[in-house]
């Protein structure tokens, strides 16, 4: 990409996939990891359990990859315009391009591209308009340090317009509220993480009303993130979907304790054979010879001490 004149800009850019990144790609590849090893030993569970193995595991991993994939995911609030405008300061130049918002938990993604062909080259400004900025606001990172290395490296204008509405300087007030509701949403989404894991680990007990109160307790969590973020602007409903089906499941789990015990057993594969609760009964052999003699089995044999 060359700067006006030929002269080349000596800078790292901050780039960063809108949608899906390089942290959501191993999210998602873990959790893929994890699925393929369970289907490869499930043809080793017999019966029905099988099919209630499948169910449990498959519908807690999804569970488990929503929570942390959206973590890292730009895609909570988006937006986009396309719009005929000048491209950077001190230029004439004017072009008609995409301008893209993506904003996450961590930071805010702003896209400037070519709304007919991308990789094709603008002549009118002599280089390409393909631009993936990033500006992050978590805790490591000051935003408005970001912005200011955009303005000294040059960002086109656009870019820069949108970024300045979220700096801590600007009147809309855009930073606080999304920065603070982003925080609370991501503490909350790991700690219906963590409770999502002590449910799995309450599962494999024999006291499953606990994994179904701790199941309630990651809906809620999960619901608690959205609302945080809500506060702001609307998320994605695929989140709020689990948050409502961990809560379903949770209280199916906890009705099924009370009112079908063994259905829920058997659904979790912990139950037990009736064979084995029963306890064997040990043979006894009565001797016929002293049943006729009128000998209790009980008692032992009284001697007659006129015989000693």
């Amino acid at each position: 990409m060359t700067l006006f004149d030929g002269i080349y800009p000596f800078y790292l850019q901050q780039r960063k996939v809108a949608v899906l990144d390089v942290s959501t790609i191993i999210v998602i590849v873990v959790f893929l990891t994890f699925t393929c090893s369970f289907l490869l030993i499930i043809p080793g569970i017999r019966g029905r359990a099988r099919l209630y193995w499948t169910l449990r595991v498959l519908l807690s991993l999804l569970v488990g990859v929503v929570i942390v994939a959206v973590q890292f995911t730009g895609d909570w609030e988006t937006g986009w315009v396309t719009a005929n405008t000048s491209y950077k300061s001190f230029s004439h130049a004017m072009v008609n391009a995409d301008i893209g918002l993506h904003v996450g938990l961590a930071g805010v993604n702003i896209t400037l591209m070519d709304p007919v062909a991308p990789w094709v080259p603008v002549h009118l400004v002599n280089e390409t308009i393909d631009y993936n900025e990033y500006f992050a606001w978590n805790f490591d990172a000051d935003y408005d340090h970001s912005y200011n290395e955009g303005l000294e490296r040059g960002l086109p204008s656009p870019i820069l317009y949108v970024a300045e509405k979220f700096t801590t300087h600007s009147p809309c007030n855009m930073h606080r509220q999304y920065r603070i509701s982003g925080h609370y949403a991501s503490a909350t989404l790991w700690v219906a993480f963590c409770t999502w894991l002590i449910s799995n680990m309450l599962f494999s007990m024999p006291v499953l009303v606990y994994g179904g109160y701790m199941l309630l307790v990651t809906g809620a969590f999960m619901i608690f993130s959205l609302l945080s973020f809500s506060t702001v602007r609307n998320s994605s409903m695929l989140h709020y979907l689990l948050g409502l089906l961990c809560f379903v499941a949770g209280i199916t789990v906890v009705v099924l304790h009370y009112f079908n015990l063994d259905l829920l057993k058997t659904f979790f594969d912990l139950r037990d054979d009736k064979a084995e609760e029963c306890q064997e009964m040990t043979e006894v052999y009565v001797n016929t010879h002293c049943v006729n003699k009128g000998l209790c089995l009980s008692e032992p044999p009284k001697l007659n001490p006129n015989s000693i």
